[in-house]
């Protein structure tokens, strides 16, 4: 008989170790252009992953971030849960239909969106990665982490158009969302 503590406990590690990627390139001066680094291994088990940019055949440095509960319904949980295991076994379009089912359920869930936004970046769909951040972006609110994170699945999309003055706004307005959160988090404390 299997554990009931494990049945959750190995799902949630999944989720834990999958959900601890965010991209997170930014220009190293205000004038630079963004950093893409050569092709690393696979973001879920490497400390300095990366994700491979199809068409170009680069990746960005991402670094592990944990990422808040994303849902207290456990239909969408159990869905972001496949989604990221189905993510990480190479099965994206699985785990794509995963998290578009998850939609359907909470479809003003912007992390759902950014979830999306960010597969949809690694599968080499630029044009909806970036309109999939858009979307999450609407439904973001004031949660400064996701709007930079949606700037920057944006900025690393327009990076791979070819888009680099695009791709510098998006990332200089994830770097200024992120100033700000720390300011206002310093002024917190």
């Amino acid at each position: 008989m299997i554990n009931r503590s494990k049945i959750f406990f190995v799902p949630s590690l999944l989720l834990l170790l999958a959900g601890c990627a965010t991209v997170a390139t930014q220009p190293a001066t205000k004038t630079s252009q963004p950093e893409v680094f050569p092709q690393m291994a696979s973001p879920q088990f490497e400390p300095t992953p990366g994700i491979v940019l199809p068409q170009t055949g680069e990746s960005v440095i991402v670094e592990p971030v944990p990422k808040p509960v994303m849902s207290g319904n456990p239909a969408v949980i159990a869905l972001l849960d496949r989604a990221q295991t189905d993510n990480a076994t190479g099965q994206r379009e699985a785990a794509g239909a995963s998290l578009e089912r998850a939609l359907r359920i909470e479809p003003r869930n912007a992390w759902l969106w950014q979830e999306l936004a960010q597969l949809r970046l690694t599968q080499g769909q630029y044009a909806q990665a970036t309109s999939l951040a858009q979307k999450s972006i609407s439904f973001a609110g004031r949660d400064r982490r996701l709007l930079a994170l949606d700037w920057r699945v944006i900025g690393n999309a327009r990076v791979a158009q070819g888009n680099s003055a695009g791709a510098e706004q998006a990332f200089k307005l994830a770097a200024d969302i992120e100033q700000a959160a720390k300011l206002e988090a310093d002024h917190g404390s």
